[in-house]
């Protein structure tokens, strides 16, 4: 199998398992990636996901360069929604928080799919690369847009003008990771976020992640009017027992920590 699936609880770990390739992105391992976010999006047991690769070098070293030796059909802008090509879609659609554990390299198109994960969470191992300028093509799954607002415009243009590496203490001190761990703790730091997430009502956690994702789309002032619709629309309908139950509830999770 090119994707597995390994089920901890209420989160999913999906791991790109071609490590002998670098876990590079062939057209079947994205169509089993897409085909596994699809059945981990509709699965109500399925709380959190953590995205992974096997080994621990690379992530995903990007599309399959063989391949795309042979067939440049795939790069065209007629194919940006369909999961089945584009794995960043792929994970986009899930609708569940996804939590990118990056294990080794993530260069161009695998930087692309760490970008579609909500968190990343990077072991001291790992680095990144925009190397489409070097390769000779644009980027079509959102790297040149998603970089700039993560890191800055200039840093973004430093890394995708030049297709140099950073590192992961780098990437942490730029915003791009959320944190850096040693990498046998990787996955199980991972896990341990992803089922925090998961120990929230599922409805909220979709519906909160649905506000981030489409008001970082807009313009500042109208991702404020949509919160306040939203606001006011979900709001309107809590009933005040339960939300005063879950007060205590977290109060007595902050007491416990640091």
């Amino acid at each position: 199998m090119l994707v597995t699936i390994d089920f901890h609880g209420a989160v999913a770990v999906v791991t790109l398992n071609r490590p002998e390739a670098m876990n590079a992105l062939s057209a079947a391992l994205r169509v089993e990636l897409a085909q596994a976010m699809h059945r981990l999006d509709g699965n109500d047991a399925v709380r959190a996901v953590v995205l992974t690769g096997a080994g621990q070098r690379a992530f995903t070293a990007g599309l399959d360069l063989k391949e795309l030796g042979a067939d440049t059909s795939h790069l065209g802008a007629a194919n940006a929604e369909d999961a089945t090509r584009n794995p960043v879609r792929a994970v986009e659609q899930c609708r569940k928080p996804v939590i990118g554990a990056i294990n080794g390299v993530a260069i161009t198109g695998g930087f692309e799919l760490a970008l579609a994960c909500d968190v990343l969470v990077a072991s001291d191992n790992a680095r990144f690369a925009d190397t489409h300028a070097r390769v000779g093509i644009m980027p079509g799954w959102g790297l040149s847009q998603k970089l700039s607002r993560i890191i800055g415009i200039a840093r973004a243009k430093e890394l995708s003008l030049t297709g140099n590496f950073i590192g992961a203490e780098q990437a942490l001190a730029w915003g791009l990771v959320n944190r850096v761990v040693a990498a046998q703790d990787l996955v199980s730091t991972a896990i341990a976020l992803a089922q925090d997430m998961a120990s929230i009502d599922p409805h909220m956690v979709m519906a909160y992640k649905n506000l981030i994702d489409e008001g970082y789309a807009l313009a500042f002032g109208d991702g404020l009017a949509l919160e306040a619709q939203l606001s006011s629309e979900m709001n309107g309908q809590v009933d005040a027992g339960v939300v005063e139950a879950r007060r205590r509830e977290v109060m007595e999770r902050g007491r416990t920590q640091g």
